[in-house]
């Protein structure tokens, strides 16, 4: 029997429903999880950089970021993570409710490794955070990251 693979995610997140929905979607799944939430884009790369209280704070193997963020947005913070060579190795993935052109094009031009569009339903929005940890933790080897 294959043991689980322990998994640790950032969420980057300010919505506190979809907080919670995601921490139960990624609980009902076989992988181990330690899911840290930050609530805004500032918090998050503070987070990923070890600043102001986080410096104990370990690298995730996968972000989830929503683009509209308090302080500075999704993109903003993709951005910096993609421009720094210490974490742009780390897979983000864009896990919004927006499914706009733009949004889409700008995520996807600043390197996020998959858009995903938030689905309204309450079992399509699980069904969708077990598809990300089924493809991302099942199929694809994840860069080996320092911790």
């Amino acid at each position: 029997m294959m043991k689980p693979k322990r998994i640790h995610i950032l969420l980057v997140e300010d919505n506190e429903g979809d907080i919670v929905l995601t921490q139960e979607a990624l609980e009902e799944n076989k992988f181990i999880n330690t899911v840290d939430v930050a609530r805004n884009g500032r918090e998050a790369l503070d987070y990923l950089m070890k600043n102001e209280g986080y410096e104990d704070a370990i690298q995730p193997d996968l972000i989830l970021l929503d683009i509209n963020l308090p302080i500075m947005s999704g993109h903003e913070v993709l951005s910096e993570i993609k421009n720094n060579e210490e974490l742009k190795q780390i897979p983000v993935i864009m896990l919004t409710t927006s499914s706009a052109a733009t949004d889409i094009n700008k995520a996807y031009n600043n390197h996020a490794n998959c858009f995903i569009s938030k689905p309204v339903e309450i079992n399509e929005f699980m069904e969708a955070i077990s598809g990300i940890e089924q493809f991302w933790f099942s199929i694809v080897s994840l860069p080996r990251v320092k911790k």
